[in-house]
């Protein structure tokens, strides 16, 4: 079964990093061509708004409230599956038409809640609002996308939905290339792409879910009782599995009354920082929560309690030397892609520290994004929930103190410090629950790990040359430079790793 589910996780993982890819294509384009000035800043805060909303009735609480159910459904009765199929997806798509036009009509209000700071600034303001209003209806298209592809993740077809935000990166950098110039409002333009991107990745889920055999007919009906059951699941999960999304909104917020660049530093920092996240994180938990979900229908606390020991080690052997190299290497990853045209070296600069305060969070984040499915799975939805304001709350506490002290870079370190507070929460509840119980030789595997990722660090620290340095060298000598750079580090860990007595078959999962 490991096996199987290292397969998954793999498919995952590669898809998501061609995903993640394109997304950081698509950013280097955004950078040279918007920079970090108002423009930019504006669509940022634009995209964010449905952003948040997707989270809630995309892949966030709605996903972690439909798999559990659609898959204890699938294993008893696939009639009575498809009919829940049919039923959610009328009320979801209901449900998201209905906010898409109340988000369209009431642009500017969102606006002014989501960024204050910009009422005072009325070109920013007005850019951000139009921009919105196209923009919008893209939580209609995504919200569907995101049902589709817990179905299929459900059936064990990964590569489908994992590789389906392409598109999105696909056609921004179109919209950039060739709407961009033809409009005075880029945000605008930039909105356009990510309209027709959400059709597109509607129809491309078509195929592989007609395949299936549970391409939804979009029925009404509010009684089916699995279709409560899930909507009635998701009301406290809006909110766990938001909590990134809540803590961000708070730090936009926030960052609209600082100078103007302070969202962009803050948006490109995250995207390098949500890339291990996503290319990992993301991937274990996709194959994590459904395996989850099964063994807790088939009644086996046993294993499902193996199953998350074997992805809690998976997340230490991958996230922690992520942290510590997206902390050294700051300044030569954001020179060497996004330093050029109109991103400049303030830029890198303002951005680094961001990205070194976000670093702090990796592996919290992604702790948080195993340990959540372990609460999902088993149905209970209430426990994240009450976690999550715990969470949120002390980023919001953290931001309104550090802000004052370290401007944007506080705004991200609040952000972390939240997800460890979040993740250790979540873990120390399954371990009292007895949920969780971890396996032996924990204590000898970080060990390891930790002296592996001490190797690597040292490796990094000795190659690493002085910020003007990575400034002056054109794009040939940074890119061979910081590549083998990241190439030695990871083969350092790795050696170090496999001295020290780890091997890939340790990380099995035995049943």
């Amino acid at each position: 079964m490991s096996k199987g589910l290292l397969k998954s996780t793999a498919v995952v993982s590669v898809m998501t990093l061609v995903s993640r890819v394109s997304g950081l294509i698509r950013d280097v384009v955004m950078a040279n061509i918007l920079g970090s000035g108002g423009v930019a800043d504006a669509f940022f805060v634009a995209f964010r708004i449905p952003n948040f909303l997707r989270r809630i009735f995309g892949e966030g609480a709605f996903s972690q409230a439909f798999i559990p159910v659609f898959s204890e459904l699938t294993e008893t009765n696939t009639q009575e599956a498809k009919r829940f199929v049919n039923a959610t997806a009328g009320v979801l798509a209901l449900i998201t038409l209905g906010l898409s036009i109340l988000g369209v009509i009431f642009a500017p209000f969102l606006v002014s809640l989501y960024a204050y700071g910009y009422v005072e600034k009325p070109e920013q303001f007005n850019a951000t609002v139009d921009a919105l209003r196209v923009m919008f209806p893209y939580l209609f298209c995504v919200s569907l996308v995101a049902m589709s592809a817990g179905i299929l993740n459900t059936r064990n077809r990964f590569a489908v939905p994992a590789v389906t935000p392409v598109l999105l990166n696909l056609c921004m950098i179109l919209a950039m290339w060739f709407i961009v110039p033809l409009m005075n409002n880029a945000a605008k333009a930039l909105a356009i792409g990510v309209m027709l991107a959400g059709g597109i990745q509607l129809l491309f889920q078509v195929p592989s879910l007609r395949k299936e055999g549970y391409l939804p007919t979009f029925k009404i009906d509010s009684k089916n009782k699995h279709t409560r059951r899930v909507f009635k699941l998701m009301l406290p999960a809006v909110f766990s599995v938001s909590v990134a999304q809540v803590n961000m909104f708070v730090n936009t917020v926030l960052a609209s009354f600082l100078v103007t660049g302070s969202v962009s530093w803050l948006y490109y920092s995250d995207r390098l920082m949500e890339f291990p996240v996503g290319v990992f994180g993301i991937a274990l938990a996709t194959v994590v929560l459904p395996s989850l979900s099964k063994e807790h229908a088939s009644g086996s606390p046993e294993h499902f309690s193996k199953m998350l020991d074997w992805a809690l080690r998976w997340v230490i052997v991958i996230s922690l030397p992520a942290t510590f190299a997206l902390y050294v290497l700051a300044v030569p990853l954001l020179t060497t892609i996004f330093q050029y045209n109109a991103f400049t070296i303030n830029d890198v600069l303002m951005s680094g520290m961001a990205l070194q305060a976000f670093a702090m969070g990796v592996c919290g984040f992604i702790f948080v994004k195993v340990l959540a499915p372990g609460f999902f799975a088993r149905q209970d939805t209430k426990t994240p929930m009450k976690v999550a304001v715990i969470s949120v709350a002390i980023n919001v506490v953290l931001s309104v103190v550090l802000v004052k002290y370290f401007q944007h870079v506080g705004l991200a370190l609040s952000v972390s410090i939240a997800a460890w507070a979040n993740a250790v929460l979540l873990f120390v509840i399954l371990l009292f629950k007895k949920v969780y119980r971890p396996e032996s030789g924990w204590v000898m595997f970080l060990m390891k790990v930790s002296v592996a990722v001490g190797a690597m660090v040292s490796v990094l620290i000795y190659l690493n040359v002085d910020e003007n340095v990575w400034f002056a060298l054109n794009l040939f000598e940074r890119v061979s430079r910081l590549g083998a750079m990241v190439l030695l580090g990871a083969l350092a860990y790795f050696v170090v790793l496999y001295l020290l007595g780890l091997r890939p078959q340790q990380l099995l999962l035995r049943r």
